[in-house]
């Protein structure tokens, strides 16, 4: 059994000796291969889903723990694969408890980041959970105020491992809710887990495209963790190619683009993926997907100081958006260790707003979560580096 986080900002580190043996993970297969698996072994057809909905609806941590498969079919399982190939090597949770962030260890010893943000009801909105998983360990694309960027590829996840981290998340969602029942907080009826799954952690979603289309799905699964299409994001850096055939995907679920820059030569200093995908290129993408999908487009604008965040610069945004159906989400820089990057104060933040809103463009000024526990992406694998030399 998982245990709810420690609320302490101190990182927790997991035994090596716990991680699970070395054979192949179940989340590896989609549900149709899963049915066909248990075919080939000799079982009837309606056991895929009960096995299906094991794993993932109620997020069994072992082949044991499944009652309503027979004791010699468990054992079976138990011999032919292992559930998740994860390890925790540490944990951190921010002092006010709404953000936590977990390392895992993969099975060829890569390290990647996956954190939970617990956000109360506010107003319009009921308290929700949401994951920010990562879909590679690393990434190639070198933006410069990301740890991440400044790590490089090491590959691509799988779509277990992918999948993995929000089974993780929703154990300890689960948790938490179950505890809250317990101090009358709140009902039965009203466990709640995971609401919202973010593709934000580490790595570059679109470029790891069929495994991350294949994860959604899998997170989609109305028999499984069910969660709504609506409730996941994706974020990219601006691929093209791939933004275009997402559109084709027919999935309802929300595109962030990070862009951080309304012009070619600010945004080529801090992401040098714009010298492949410029802007106007990137916006005119933008501008078929939202009329493809009809879904609004997310545009995620780190704020770095005296770089990307005068007025002018906000005002140049407002006219680059003018037109598009989107949001814009003004983030202050998580200053990396590498990083040249100060964060934006609030009041040259609350000013580029306003410079937004002149023109009609919608934005929220989201202040970071999780600044004590280097929630930002990349940042607590470079501390397990420091302090645990993992």
């Amino acid at each position: 059994m998982i245990t709810s986080p420690s609320t302490s900002s101190e990182p927790t580190a997991t035994d090596a000796s716990e991680a699970p043996a070395a054979l192949p993970s179940i989340l590896e297969l989609s549900r149709d291969e899963l049915t066909s698996t248990m075919l080939e072994m000799g079982e009837k057809k309606f056991r895929a889903n009960q096995l299906w909905r094991s794993i993932y609806h109620e997020t069994a941590e072992s082949f044991d723990q499944m009652s309503t498969l027979s004791k010699p079919f468990r054992a079976t399982l138990k011999s032919k694969f292992s559930i998740s190939t994860l390890t925790e090597v540490m944990s951190l949770t921010s002092a006010d408890g709404s953000t936590s962030k977990s390392l895992f260890r993969l099975h060829d010893g890569e390290l990647i980041e996956t954190v939970m943000m617990r956000y109360e009801t506010d107003g319009h909105r009921r308290n929700r959970k949401t994951a920010c998983i990562s879909t590679q360990a690393g990434c190639a694309l070198g933006c410069t105020f990301c740890a991440t960027g400044q790590q490089g590829l090491r590959r691509n996840l799988t779509v277990g491992e992918i999948v993995a981290q929000v089974i993780d998340m929703q154990r300890i969602a689960y948790s938490e809710d179950e505890s809250q029942v317990e101090s009358g907080k709140r009902t039965k009826g009203e466990l709640q887990g995971v609401t919202n799954v973010v593709f934000m952690g580490m790595g570059e979603p679109l470029a790891n495209y069929e495994n991350t289309m294949a994860a959604i799905r899998v997170l989609n699964d109305g028999q499984g963790l069910n969660i709504g299409a609506r409730h996941i994001t994706v974020s990219t850096v601006g691929l093209i190619p791939q933004i275009l055939q997402l559109a084709d995907e027919d999935l309802q679920i929300n595109l962030a683009i990070s862009l951080h820059a309304p012009d070619n030569t600010t945004r080529s200093q801090t992401m040098p993926i714009n010298q492949r995908y410029p802007v106007e290129d990137l916006i005119r993408a933008c501008h078929k997907y939202a009329d493809k999908t009809k879904r609004r487009i997310f545009f995620e604008y780190v704020l770095l100081k005296e770089q990307n965040d005068s007025l002018e610069q906000a005002q140049k945004l407002g006219r680059l958006l003018n037109g598009l159906h989107c949001h814009v989400n003004l983030i202050p820089v998580n200053p990396t260790k590498e990083g040249p990057f100060e964060r934006t104060d609030l009041a040259a933040a609350n000013q580029f707003q306003g410079g937004l809103k002149q023109y009609g463009i919608p934005s929220t000024l989201r202040m970071e979560k999780g600044i004590d526990i280097n929630a930002g992406c990349g940042q607590l694998r470079e501390r397990a580096i420091d302090i645990l030399g993992v």
